[in-house]
């Protein structure tokens, strides 16, 4: 999948006025709303037609938000079945409250937090993002989250820890894709440290202002702009800080198709198919592909001197 920001947009602008102040004064109360504490500033932003037109970027023609009933019926959430529309029929049950995040390995302060205990209504963002997958599709969404360093700073890595691994749920009692052996089981996924660390790098908890659906990743998940949308782990129980490269469930499955860094880049193929294009769900016509999925000028520094074709 590919993700873009749009970095000058508000959220005034993807919002009307009315809405947009309504959301500012629900969040300076929302610690007495039960399910704006747990999930943290998970209030709804009102009716979806509110939303409009969203994303602008060097010069490039303004992209429309993909409806909202778009992003929650066509996934990937292959602990709740392969085909894109069984997450949004077998997640509907699925319960996200309580949740507990470990965090563990090379850190100086290992803890079992509660989502309340750092996602709290202040320090939610708003963040407009294109997310697309290797398959070649895209949807543009407007996130709620925090960004991933404040996390991170908070259990203050140490010194040889040079990456991060998250880690799925796993109950197959509850998540009756993880009884078939499609991928090895729970689903991982890792970062580089200075790639959690990137501004960019979000944990989310919502999207176009509502609590994140249970097909979407519930109750949290990550999305990191410029890579493919398998590194956006979904519905993540544990970070551990490790020293080494740690495992990842696709690049476990299929090596040949899914590299551990997964960066877009069009001039990489997937052995089935091309990723020079993409098409916007809901669009016939095809987009070009942009490296780093547009973010070239914010992230090509992290693989200064790497060869992108053999890490891919």
């Amino acid at each position: 999948m590919l993700i873009r920001k749009a970095p000058d947009i508000r959220s005034s602008e993807i919002t009307d006025e009315s809405t947009y102040l309504n959301r500012r004064q629900f969040l300076g109360v929302a610690g007495t709303v039960g399910a704006a504490a747990a999930g943290g500033a998970l209030a709804s932003l009102g009716p979806l037609s509110t939303l409009e037109a969203a994303t602008r970027r060097g010069g490039r023609q303004e992209e429309a938000l993909t409806p909202y009933e778009d992003v929650t019926t066509y996934n990937n959430f292959y602990e709740f079945g392969t085909g894109k529309d069984d997450p949004h029929r077998n997640a509907r049950n699925f319960r996200t409250r309580p949740w507990t995040l470990r965090i563990d390995g090379l850190v100086k302060k290992p803890a079992d937090y509660h989502l309340e205990d750092f996602l709290e209504p202040h320090t939610a963002e708003e963040r407009v993002y294109r997310l697309r997958c290797v398959e070649a599709w895209s949807m543009v969404i407007p996130w709620l989250g925090i960004p991933l360093h404040r996390v991170i700073n908070r259990a203050e890595p140490l010194p040889g820890a040079r990456y991060v691994e998250f880690t799925t749920l796993f109950d197959p009692a509850r998540m009756p894709g993880q009884r078939s052996p499609v991928i090895p089981w729970p689903y991982a996924e890792g970062l580089r440290l200075d790639e959690a660390m990137h501004p960019l790098s979000l944990l989310v908890t919502g999207l176009y202002g509502k609590e994140l659906p249970n097909q979407n990743g519930a109750p949290l998940r990550l999305v990191v702009p410029w890579k493919y949308g398998f590194k956006s782990i979904k519905s993540i129980v544990r970070m551990r800080f490790t020293e080494t490269q740690p495992k990842t469930a696709w690049n476990e499955a299929q090596p040949n198709e899914y590299g551990f860094y997964a960066n877009v880049n069009p001039t990489v193929d997937h052995p089935r198919w091309s990723q020079a294009s993409e098409r916007r769900l809901g669009e016939f016509r095809r987009r070009e592909t942009l490296m780093f999925n547009g973010y070239a000028d914010r992230v090509a520094h992290l693989y200064s001197g790497m060869d992108l074709r053999k890490n891919f």
